[in-house]
């Protein structure tokens, strides 16, 4: 039984949280981590602490994609784990058109450009893996969160069908359902409800754990909440 073995990782909407946890997680295995996001400034402590590459990118602008797994190649190495992160809430009827479309684009197409140039580069060698982070949203639509519900459903469509066509090329494609609230340090759960909230170093395991399935038992979808989360 093999087990798949990853050199280079770019995590593509990179911040504090849960990128952040998977940064640390992937330096301390050993694997080379380029972070991508569109202010680069706040990266400056992550990149000191996990030896990590920051890369400016604009996730919705098509050149500015190419640009990034171009720039990526060149300096660090071709990645073969590639992580897309990428919310307009408000009383359906008052909601802008245009904001909404941004919202869409953000949540999905970002996701596709990013998975595009992953898998250009990944299909040659017939290995890679390609994740995606939803949320709760991916599969409940709330009230006053239809963009955001529109955005998620519509990656998750985008990772189901490619995992369809690329699993069998031998590229492992992965969406979580982030089921809950993140646990950071403005946001904790109170003293009474111990472990109410995800742990992001948490998830970051499930995240590694998905990537050493052998190909033989490999999950297209996790979903991930805490134990006392109603579902």
């Amino acid at each position: 039984m093999e087990i798949p073995k990853y050199k280079i990782v770019l995590i593509v909407g990179a911040g504090a949280g849960l990128s952040a946890s998977l940064a640390r997680l992937f330096a301390r295995e050993g694997i080379r981590v380029a972070l991508a996001a569109r202010h680069i400034e706040k990266l400056g402590a992550l990149c000191t602490e996990t030896g990590a590459r920051a890369f400016a990118c604009n996730a919705t602008e098509p050149d500015e994609v190419e640009r990034l797994f171009g720039l990526v190649e060149r300096e660090i190495g071709v990645p073969d784990v590639v992580i897309y992160s990428g919310r307009e809430r408000g009383a359906f009827v008052d909601l802008v058109p245009a904001d909404v479309a941004q919202a869409m684009t953000v949540s999905a197409f970002g996701g596709f450009l990013v998975a595009q140039q992953a898998a250009k580069r990944m299909l040659p060698n017939k290995h890679g893996a390609i994740l995606f982070t939803g949320a709760s949203a991916s599969v409940k639509g709330y009230a006053q969160s239809a963009p955001f519900a529109m955005g998620k459903f519509a990656l998750r469509g985008l990772a189901q069908s490619m995992a369809r066509e690329l699993s069998p090329q031998g590229i492992h494609v992965a969406h979580f359902v982030i089921d809950g609230g993140i646990r950071s340090a403005a946001r904790s759960e109170a003293a009474d409800r111990p472990d109410s909230m995800l742990d992001p170093d948490a998830i970051a395991l499930s995240y590694w754990s998905v990537l050493q399935q052998p190909r033989s038992a490999w999950t297209w979808e996790m979903e991930l909440r805490p134990w006392v989360e109603r579902f």
